[in-house]
């Protein structure tokens, strides 16, 4: 039988994991050495910017509006079609997240809709480079000047995308990246944010680790309320070994999209994502023709199962949650997201696949679709 494939898996080399044991081994396996090395290596990474690691994005994201000063009565601009910690954020810190619907096309935030959506209490943009494809950054940032806001850009699953030749995280404002097992590299949880200078840095340092200062004597300061975001030397060493290989495994998810779009049957009426080099392939989405078909998303998903292959959904739009329509969010109102968040599958995509793999998954998207198609 052939083994089941998931739609996505980390590729952890026995190089990390002997590492990780060394790290167990030392005696030190909280925050330590290997976080000031992974630290360091990212700074180069994205051209010497100050990085700093944590626990998760979500809490790279949520010192990040510390450092914005957002709070009470200040308005964030985001998109609908993310994954809920990116506005879950805003609301935990007193903020109201005003969304703007997607263009259908690249289903990332529709910037050219931003500019309506501003009011006098709008603080930031907060954009998200859904499944790795990059958000216009020159558009971005001529909007943010324009109206003096700052930008903290949701990359969770864009590490190593280009935009103009440039490394996303490379240039901008605050950019926060992810390490989720399913990302592109993983320090099995956690996350970084990219800073604009040392003084930034510094001040992030203390909310990531309960708002302490230590003084070479041996005393200590606390002058603002952290809280407890640090990242293990243990998931540290997973992510050195995972960031030596990055763009390794980024050429070989580009190599695998391209297969998609090639072997892909255009009869299926699957609407695929935008073609582009600047995407790190973080995930394959295509849209389901559901209207054609005589079975729901959920069957799909299961037919596919069946044929020994995994199929994801990022994601639902997010305003039709509960939270959101508790305030005030509805449907019809972003018809865009509402339309992707509805019909979006993430196929198999992940640098240890072969070709093969993804010839059997074509192979089962036209066993499953072509019976089911209406004409």
């Amino acid at each position: 039988m052939t083994d089941f494939l998931p739609f996505t898996r980390p590729s952890i080399d026995e190089e990390t994991i002997a590492d990780v044991a060394n790290v167990l081994r030392s005696g030190w396996i909280t925050s330590g050495p290997k976080v000031q090395a992974l630290e360091a290596g990212l700074s180069a990474y994205f051209g010497g910017r100050p990085v700093r690691v944590v626990n998760s994005a979500t809490g790279a994201m949520e010192i990040a509006l510390r450092l914005m000063k957002i709070g009470a009565g200040d308005e964030v601009i985001t998109t609908p079609m993310t994954w809920v910690a990116t506005t879950n954020i805003i609301i935990n810190a007193g903020a109201m997240p005003v969304l703007v619907d997607v263009d259908p096309r690249t289903r990332n935030i529709d910037l050219d809709k931003v500019e309506a959506a501003i009011t006098p209490r709008t603080k930031a943009i907060l954009p998200v480079d859904l499944a790795g494809l990059p958000v216009d950054r020159d558009r971005l940032y001529e909007i943010a000047r324009k109206h003096n806001l700052r930008v903290l850009e949701d990359a969770a699953q864009s590490q190593g995308a280009t935009w103009g030749g440039r490394r996303v995280g490379s240039f901008g404002d605050l950019c926060s990246i992810s390490f989720h097992p399913n990302k592109n590299m993983t320090t099995t949880e956690g996350g970084a944010l990219v800073l604009n200078n040392e003084e930034e840095a510094r001040e992030f340092v203390k909310w990531r680790l309960q708002g302490v200062t230590r003084f070479p004597d041996g005393t200590m300061d606390c002058d603002l309320p952290g809280g407890k975001y640090n990242l293990t030397d243990v998931s540290a060493a997973v992510g050195l070994g995972q960031l030596k290989r990055l763009d390794e495994f980024n050429a070989r998810r580009a190599e695998l999209a391209r297969r998609y779009f090639q072997l892909i049957d255009p009869e299926l009426g699957l609407e695929l994502p935008p073609q582009s080099d600047d995407s790190n392939w973080h995930m394959f989405q295509p849209l389901l023709p559901l209207k054609r078909m005589s079975i729901s998303r959920a069957e799909f998903i299961d037919r596919m199962k069946e044929e020994g292959v995994g199929v994801g959904i990022h994601y639902p739009a997010l305003h039709l949650f509960t939270l959101y329509r508790e305030r005030g969010y509805k449907e019809g109102m972003y018809p865009h997201a509402e339309h992707i968040g509805a019909t979006t599958v993430s196929l198999p995509l992940f640098p240890a696949m072969k070709d093969e793999d993804v010839d059997r998954v074509c192979a089962a998207l036209s066993k499953v679709l072509k019976p089911v198609l209406k004409s």
